[in-house]
Order: C-alpha cells, then sequence, then structure tokens
C-alpha cells in the first residue's frame, strides 16, 4: 500500500465518513448478479470462495437502487448513495427542454465527486476496470492518471493511453487477446486485469466491473451459467490469497420475461397509450436501453412515459395500473419519492412490470431477432431489486449494524469501515 503518515485516516461523501484502507482492497460488481445464482452455485459446490464468505465473512441480500438497470446502480455503488445523489436514473433519457432521445455514454451527467475520486485525491492508488466502455467513461468521473488512478474497459483495452488510462497495451501486458465483446471472456479479462494489476503492486483499492452478457442467456441452473460463476469465484479467490479484502455484489438482479413457449411477455405501452389517448402525444422511454441491446431487445421492467398533453395525466396511470402485465404505475413525482430518483430528470408518469414481462415503446422499435432463440431475460423492475451483497471478512459484533436494511450502494461502507 502507498499509505504514508501524511495521508488522511478519512473522507467524507455524501453524509457518509469513510476510513482509508491499510490493505490491498477490492470491491466486485458481478453484473445480473441475482441471488439465484448465488444459491445455485452455493448449493452444486461451484463457488467455494463465496462459501467460504458466508461462513466465515459477511452476507446479506440486499436491494439495488432503482431502476435496477447498470448505469445508476454502479454510479450508486461509487457513491454510496442513490441516483437522486448523482442524478443519472438510466442508461437513457429524453431530454424534456430540447424533446430528443440521449444514450448516456460518459460523465456529463453525473453530478457530485465519487468515492473512487475522494481515494485518489487522498493518495490512494486507484483502479477501476469496467467490462464496457461506455460504463468506463462513467465511472472515470473525478479519476485521471495524474493522480495515479487507473480506469480502462475490457472492451477497449486495446486502446489505451497513459494519459486517459493510466495504462498502455493492456492485452500484451496481461498476455491475453482481446476478448468478444459478446462473451463472458469480457468480465474475466476485468478480473484478470485487476490480478495482474495487485500482484504487481500497482493499486490499493480496485473496482472492478463485470457484464451481465451471461445471465441474459442463461438462466442460474445452467451449465453456462455454472462455468462462468465459477471462473469467477476462482478469480476472487487469487484476490484473497494475494491479501486483498474483498466484496462482492450486484447492480442488480435477473428474471425470465417468456412465456412456456418461450416467447417473450411485453407490453407495448405506448402503442397502448396512444391508441386511448391519440392527442396526448404520449412518448414512452426505455431506460434499459444501451449500446449492447442485443440480448435483451432494449425491453426491461422500468420505463418512463413522457407527454405533451398532461391533462389525462391520472386516468392513464388508472389504466395503465390495471393492465395485467403492470406491478406499479405512478406519477414521476411519486416515483422519486419512491426510489429515490432525481425529479428534474423524471418523466410524468412511471410504469414497472411484473416480474416475467417487459415493457416496451412501440412495437416497431424493438427488434428482438437477436435472442437467437434464447429465452428474454431481463431486468429493471422491483423484481430485480435483490442481489446478494458480500465481504471476505467478517463484520465487528459492536458495529451497530444490527437490522440494518442493505444496499448494494453500502458496499464502500461495508468494506472500507467494517
Amino acid at each position: 500500500m502507498s499509505i504514508t503518515t501524511e495521508t488522511p485516516s478519512t473522507f467524507e461523501l455524501h453524509g457518509k465518513v469513510y476510513k482509508i484502507p491499510t490493505q490491498p482492497t477490492v470491491v466486485v460488481c458481478i453484473d445480473g448478479f441475482d441471488p439465484d445464482y448465488l444459491q445455485a452455485g452455493i448449493a452444486n459446490g461451484t463457488l467455494p470462495t463465496m462459501a467460504s464468505f458466508l461462513k466465515q465473512g459477511f452476507h446479506t441480500t440486499a436491494e439495488c437502487a432503482m431502476p435496477s438497470l447498470t448505469n445508476p446502480n454502479n454510479l450508486s455503488i461509487i457513491t454510496g448513495a442513490p441516483t437522486a445523489t448523482h442524478g443519472v436514473a438510466g442508461n437513457y433519457y429524453l431530454d424534456e427542454e430540447t424533446g430528443k432521445e440521449h444514450m448516456i455514454l460518459d460523465d456529463s451527467m453525473v453530478r457530485g465527486t465519487t468515492i473512487l475520486a475522494k481515494l485518489a485525491d487522498a493518495g490512494v492508488r486507484v483502479a477501476a476496470i469496467t467490462a464496457k466502455d461506455k460504463l468506463r467513461k462513467i465511472i472515470n468521473h473525478g479519476l485521471c492518471s495524474g493522480n495515479r488512478s487507473i480506469c480502462f474497459s475490457a472492451q477497449c483495452a486495446d486502446e489505451c493511453t497513459e494519459i486517459e488510462h493510466g495504462i498502455t497495451n493492456v492485452p500484451g501486458w496481461l498476455g491475453k487477446p482481446l476478448p468478444a465483446q459478446y462473451s463472458g471472456d469480457l468480465s474475466l479479462f476485468v478480473l484478470d486485469a485487476g490480478l495482474k494489476l495487485l500482484q504487481e503492486k500497482r493499486a490499493d483499492v480496485f473496482y472492478l466491473t463485470l457484464s451481465d452478457y451471461v445471465q441474459h442467456k442463461h438462466a442460474s441452473d445452467s451449465s453456462e451459467a455454472h462455468d462462468f460463476m465459477h471462473a469467477i469465484d476462482c478469480r476472487l479467490r487469487e484476490f484473497v490469497k494475494l491479501g486483498a479484502k474483498v466484496a462482492v455484489t450486484g447492480d442488480h438482479g435477473m428474471s425470465d420475461k417468456s412465456d412456456k413457449e418461450g416467447n417473450p411477455n411485453v407490453l407495448f405501452l405506448e402503442d397502448f397509450l396512444v391508441s386511448k389517448w391519440p392527442n396526448s402525444g404520449a412518448r414512452v422511454i426505455c431506460p434499459i436501453a444501451d449500446p449492447f441491446v442485443k440480448h435483451h431487445g432494449a425491453l426491461g421492467g422500468f420505463v418512463r412515459v413522457h407527454l405533451k398533453e398532461k391533462c389525462a395525466v391520472d386516468e392513464m396511470i388508472a389504466s395503465c395500473q390495471n393492465l395485467p402485465q403492470v406491478e406499479l404505475a405512478v406519477n414521476g413525482k411519486e416515483a422519486c419519492d419512491l426510489f429515490g430518483m432525481p425529479l428534474d430528470r423524471e418523466g410524468d408518469i412511471v410504469v414497472i412490470s411484473k416480474k416475467n414481462f417487459v415493457i416496451g415503446s412501440r412495437r416497431d422499435e424493438h427488434d428482438l431477432s437477436q435472442l437467437g432463440g434464447h429465452r428474454l431475460r431481463s431486468h429493471g423492475g422491483l423484481s430485480e431489486q435483490e442481489i446478494p451483497l458480500l465481504k471476505s471478512t467478517a463484520i465487528r459484533d459492536d458495529d451497530g449494524l444490527q437490522g440494518k436494511i442493505w444496499r448494494n450502494f453500502d458496499i464502500f461502507d461495508l468494506v472500507l469501515n467494517h
């Protein structure tokens, strides 16, 4: 560790005080880490490292931030706060001032700073590695090579520069070819790179965030899922062997969204709303949309409705709530109050699907041909909020955590303070 007598012992962010670590610290976000994957792996013996965390360390089932999507939750994890604080409540949004739709591909929407940036400012060497480059550009917020931090993605590992990423020629350095964008290897590359940085003592705190490609395609009881999760587990073991304190969580869970015949259970909400209120100007935004839509067709469990004509809002909400596919329909302010989301970036109506359904906008906007015969598995709703939260070491009995309702964005508090 590079901690010196001049390094502060704590720092504060968003009302929480965090301790500066005195040993290597690794936080892993397993994308799509539904509790079913942990339970299945423990039951069949393919996750011995995580099983040891349950026995000798710490484990609980936590809840992620809403919506249960990648961008909001990775930012919540590295800020220790709900989306209302950092301002990013989706992967895709409608700017009501301009009427234009935007995909979030960088940190321009992020408010405030992050735990990683505060650690780096305190002199801690931070390594943040992502599977996807669009997420790297978001969590890189406040990090730069000037404060000895390293931040790159597996997706674009061959394009790294010292100035932007703090490292160069990652495939050559790691001795591994660039992984395919749609593969489990994309995630394993992240972990292998983290391990090598730890072996070479080039970082003190690691944030390693993976891809949910496997979870979107394969259920927890499949051989493909077992093999992938076992490969992750083996790498967690190596981090522990190298003397690191390790914590693991997920950004969201995952649910099957198909019927018995394997057909996706989809509610095309914009088609429905426009058919009943043709003058409303209803536009349904699916915040799950990102550059990696092959495995979910931009269909998730949470959508926002923006209206040009707002006189029938209550009637529309009631009608949505009565749909058999819908778990919850509320106005934008109520949704923000319920889930801690930023009001100034919210729609007029929020609609959340039941567990085995997804919600889309218009039928002609979603291409499901790329599913390739696989059942649709997705996330975004309340049914994908539960995720595991684990730590390699036990917490003290006197830490005052009895009865605490855990969130995935408590993970840095857990690993740094307990």
